[in-house]
């Protein structure tokens, strides 16, 4: 059975229930990461289970050492040592008020008090003696207590930045495992070898001389048909950003309607999310502002110096609507009849990208911003539940793609590949006859959409509860999923749906009502820009001059 991280009443209750002591502005080793985004007072106090870490911290070190988030290896032994100081701080602090006590109560009633035997030395002692030794004992307090609560802060600041435990279902290792195609597999096969014994292949069948089956990458696809523009983007913006013109972005609202239709058909309720949200928000949910290699990963939205001075909270733009659809239910508590609580929304999604390099970056695949339907949902904290809400979210994505006709498979994604939030996931990639080419070692496939299971961690972190038939309080479990981003998919269209004959490109029927029923993308055929020549590709050409450079 799956463990799930856990809980933490505020950081005073979390080691035992003790009365609360002074709180430091701020832990005296706070790192970066999730001490990046600090949270305001306003913000929703994490419930991290800090006793769970202790009792399990080889498993936790193992969760890191398998993500390869090795950096954060050592926090679960540090949390271990800090609580162990946190105990012999307590230890101390009790011993001193005790006798703090006694001397209060000989100074209270000097009289009376010199022939209890409780008082013991103390009744040998001047009112002088008595007051300096007070005052020692008050000033070694206060320094304890100052420890302490540096202790409880940094425990909570570490325990913040671990990843969520691992489901069991998730392979270990670095390498994916295959669950399943959607529409037949295409060529070549799924195999190591498979590229090179693809084009053996064709070469038997059609004769030595002839051409393996003529394609394009949807760069060229979309430039020469006038409905994608790198160049003009960027001039006006620079690198990993684009226009859709025309039929391409009728098609960008023919996927958007496509997938929120049939995400609404099968009960999720349609949200219109902000795009900008709190950054403390977006660390609760999982996602950090850079990545391990220290690159940026969110873009911040600037604040003018007199917020800042105020205290008012950081914001960023979106990397994805789960963060806003997450934060819905921030410092709430959701009734256990409502649940699962489905939401779909559509979004416009920021990322900043950096550190992305190669082929894997050029053109739609890896862009700035980028249209996206999202599926978020709180369901209860019950391992069965999640698991077939989260088998329900799968087969959504998977009919989504099944009937936009492209060939797909379905990937348990490893340990290796999960993020902070995630204790599952699955991805589905589609087949680009481009990447293929361009990029050998992606055998053709490229991730289209994605889906993670994130039992109770952002629960926890937004301190989101749902109230159980029993009247007890729990933390209900979150998945998301990837409905539909409209830049893969789209160049997934473009260069599956090609045809060279016509130079034209196919429009899947459940699409056709939001493209006037159209049946084909015709563009205005116009050549390309000197210097971005389109170039028909047979599979052993090379890349015409600035082409997919953008």
């Amino acid at each position: 059975m799956m463990t799930t991280t856990m809980l933490n009443r505020s950081s005073t209750r979390l080691l035992r229930g003790r009365s609360a002591q002074p709180k430091p502005q701020r832990a005296t080793t706070a790192r970066r990461g999730v001490a990046d985004a600090r949270r305001p007072s306003m913000a929703p106090k994490p419930i991290i289970d800090i006793k769970h870490i202790r009792q399990n911290a080889e498993l936790y070190e193992r969760t890191c050492e398998e993500r390869r988030y090795r950096r954060l290896a050592g926090h679960p032994s540090r949390i271990v040592a800090l609580h162990k100081r946190w105990q012999e701080l307590q230890r101390q602090g009790r011993s001193l008020r005790e006798r703090s006590n006694l001397l209060r109560k000989l100074m209270a009633n000097p009289a009376t008090s010199s022939g209890d035997e409780e008082l013991g030395e103390v009744r040998q002692m001047t009112r002088a003696q008595v007051q300096e030794e007070a005052r020692r004992l008050k000033a070694e307090l206060a320094g304890i207590e100052r420890g302490e609560a540096e202790a409880v802060a940094e425990m909570e600041t570490l325990a913040l930045e671990l990843p969520n435990l691992t489901s069991d279902e998730t392979p270990r290792g670095d390498e994916p495992v295959v669950l399943g195609y959607i529409n037949q597999p295409p060529p070549p096969d799924d195999g190591p070898d498979a590229a090179r014994d693809h084009d053996a292949n064709n070469e038997r069948q059609e004769g030595a001389d002839a051409d393996v089956k003529p394609w394009r990458s949807h760069v060229q696809i979309g430039t020469e048909l006038g409905i994608l523009d790198f160049a003009a983007a960027a001039a006006s913006s620079g690198w990993g950003w684009y226009y859709l013109v025309g039929e391409a972005a009728q098609l960008e609202q023919a996927l958007v309607q496509y997938a929120l239709g049939a995400a609404a058909a099968r009960g999720w309720t349609p949200v219109s999310p902000p795009s900008m949200v709190y950054s403390h928000i977006g660390a609760a949910c999982g996602f950090r502002p850079r990545d391990q290699h220290g690159e940026q990963q969110v873009y911040a939205v600037a604040r003018a110096r007199a917020d800042a001075e105020r205290g008012v909270p950081e914001l960023c733009l979106a990397g994805t609507s789960e963060i806003a659809l997450a934060g819905m239910a921030a410092n709430a508590t959701l009734d256990a009849a409502d649940l699962p609580l489905r939401r779909v929304a559509v979004s416009r999604c920021y990322r900043a990208e950096a550190g992305a390099r190669g082929a894997d970056a050029k053109g739609l695949f890896r862009v700035h911003e980028f249209t996206k339907v999202e599926l978020f949902a709180w369901t209860a904290p019950d391992a069965a539940r999640a698991r077939a809400l989260f088998d329900d979210m799968l087969a959504l994505q998977a009919d989504i793609l099944a009937a936009l006709g492209l060939r797909c498979r379905l990937l348990s994604m490893p340990a290796a590949d999960l993020g902070a939030s995630a204790a599952r996931k699955v991805d589905i990639e589609a087949y680009f006859p481009s990447r293929r080419r361009l990029l050998p070692a992606s055998r053709g496939w490229g991730e289209v959409t994605s889906a993670s299971l994130c039992t109770d961690y952002q629960a926890r972190r937004l301190a989101t509860r749902t109230r159980l038939t029993s009247g007890a309080l729990a933390f209900p479990y979150s998945a998301n999923a990837t409905a539909l981003a409209v830049p893969r998919v789209l160049a997934a269209l473009l260069e599956s749906g090609w045809d060279e004959a016509s130079g034209t490109v196919a429009v899947p029927a459940c699409l056709r009502p939001w493209m006037g029923g159209r049946d084909r993308i015709r563009g205005t055929r116009r050549p390309l820009r000197e210097g971005r020549q389109a170039v028909c590709m047979n599979g052993r050409g090379t890349i015409g001059a600035g082409e997919e450079g953008s």
